[in-house]
């Protein structure tokens, strides 16, 4: 049953990369970020503006942090994956994302000091490898030639935007209830996007795009949240990131069989070889944190 809560945020958030496909010419991803977090930020004030406002005091210190932490993970992930999607394949932007964990890693060290360790170092150059063979579609030397397809380097960034907002999540540990944290950066989130829904070109809802903005407000954002939440509390953190592998399997699945999106060798190659990586640094890591927990 806890397994299936964790599984169910995981099946919401690979969904929502099928939503960022779909709204590709339907509406601006400008415009569909701010309608999401808008709608997310609407919801959530009935619950959560008393509690808010009765810690406001409290609160008011860390404001800077929830600015950036906004930024990172609200603002600059979601745009620059909605804006990737008029480029990338839903199928390749799931498999970049599947780099998350592995970042997450590697940007400790640096901002946690935590020395990288071999699981890291090996899963890290093994991933590098299978994003290479992804990327260049099978040649990875014609990076060199031919560049990078901008969706793809446009989710490579949104993954490093996220994994960062991870990292410096850990790092601060902010003493704000978590529900309230989520709420404050929708909040400030709302608030960073409304230069660029202004002055990105017009973009009204329509019959056609209200269904994606719909889901990304409430289901990727709400009810993933809700979900993750509870099968991170009873199943531990190090047991849920497992889970997170399953995203880009998902993803390609619902890719596959909602846009029709092809299958090629190259994904199966690359994106394994990259997922490959990723649990290879994940295990090694834990094993090295166990055996530091009985010495």
């Amino acid at each position: 049953m806890h397994d299936l809560l964790a599984l169910s945020a995981i099946l919401i958030w690979a969904m929502n990369s099928i939503v960022s496909k779909l709204s590709a010419g339907l509406i601006e991803p400008a415009a569909i970020s701010f309608y999401r977090w808008a709608l997310a930020a609407l919801i959530l004030t009935p619950f959560l503006l008393r509690p808010v406002w009765r810690q406001r005091r409290a609160i008011r210190p860390y404001l800077p942090q929830v600015l950036v932490l906004a930024l990172l993970g609200m603002v600059l992930y979601q745009c620059l994956a909605y804006y990737a999607a008029a480029t990338s394949s839903a199928t390749s932007m799931g498999m970049i994302a599947s780099l998350m964990p592995l970042l997450t890693l590697l940007l400790s060290s640096l901002f946690l000091r935590e020395a990288p360790g071999l699981g890291t170092v090996c899963g890290g150059l093994l991933s590098l490898f299978g994003l290479l063979i992804l990327i260049g579609q099978g040649h990875p030397m014609q990076l060199f030639e031919n560049g990078v397809v901008p969706g793809d380097f446009l989710m490579l960034l949104a993954t490093v935007a996220y994994a960062l907002y991870g990292v410096l999540l850990r790092k601060w540990s902010l003493p704000i209830p978590s529900w309230q944290l989520l709420y404050l950066q929708t909040l400030v989130a709302v608030v960073l996007l409304v230069p660029g829904f202004v002055l990105a070109p017009s973009s009204p809802i329509t019959a056609a795009n209200l269904p994606l903005i719909l889901f990304a407000g409430i289901a990727a954002s709400i009810l993933s949240q809700i979900l993750w939440m509870r099968g991170v509390a009873h199943l531990g953190p190090n047991r849920a990131t497992m889970f997170m592998n399953l995203f880009p399997v998902f993803t390609v699945i619902i890719a596959v069989v909602a846009l029709g999106e092809s299958l090629h060798a190259y994904h199966a190659l690359g994106g394994g070889i990259t997922l490959f990586g990723v649990i290879l640094a994940q295990t090694l890591n834990q094993r090295v944190r166990k055996r530091a927990a009985r010495s």
